[in-house]
């Protein structure tokens, strides 16, 4: 089958599709998007999270074609995605796809060609930015999807609690930290958005 949807801003078609191919496979395989990781392929650990028109989810449980029509967000387009929401939508965000999905909207904060989709070349999220500084970044397999989560909740409360930050992260795992340097960050993060707005 072929399926068409937004990955990070811009329309892509993926070909050849199985009906059973996880949204994960595709974007790592096919897009060559391998920020998202695979680890436990049950939707348990978290290091696959995307957002799919806005809500966080295990791109390892999404089956391909249920994205046809739909927008992906992932690590690598956070950046971009960061920026479009604080220049259409200051001290808001775009909760579950409240900015849809069309080729106009997605233009203002599409990646840029030079970058590769990678994310290499461009600019930080102010949660990616939180996470060095605050140095909860250790061996790196789980922090794509801590930062997909912690991004969505702060999209969703500026000024999240420890207990909000906790349940929001609760479906990530990480197997090298305490999880207090990743908390450090994410209130790191709430902070400094806090004192842009």
């Amino acid at each position: 089958m072929r399926v068409n949807f937004t990955v990070n801003g811009r329309k892509q078609e993926a070909d050849d599709v199985w009906e059973g191919e996880s949204l994960l496979y595709v974007l790592r395989e096919r897009m060559g998007l391998p920020g998202s990781k695979n680890a436990c392929e049950q939707g348990e650990c978290g290091s696959c999270t995307v957002r799919l028109d806005g809500v966080p989810v295990c791109s390892c449980l999404v089956a391909a074609g249920q994205v046809e029509g739909r927008e992906v967000v992932t690590v690598e387009g956070l950046a971009d995605y960061a920026a479009h929401r604080t220049d259409a939508h200051p001290g808001g965000g775009c909760a579950s796809g409240a900015c849809g999905t069309s080729v106009d909207a997605a233009k203002r904060w599409q990646a840029k060609p030079q970058d590769g989709q990678t994310g290499e070349a461009g600019g930080l999220s102010p949660i990616q930015q939180a996470f060095i500084d605050a140095g909860a970044v250790q061996c790196g397999f789980c922090t794509p999807g801590l930062l997909v989560a912690a991004d969505e909740l702060l999209e969703r409360n500026a000024e999240p609690s420890d207990a909000d930050i906790r349940e929001a992260l609760s479906g990530n795992l990480c197997r090298c930290t305490g999880y207090e340097k990743i908390l450090d960050a994410v209130r790191l993060a709430a902070a400094r958005q806090e004192e842009a707005v």
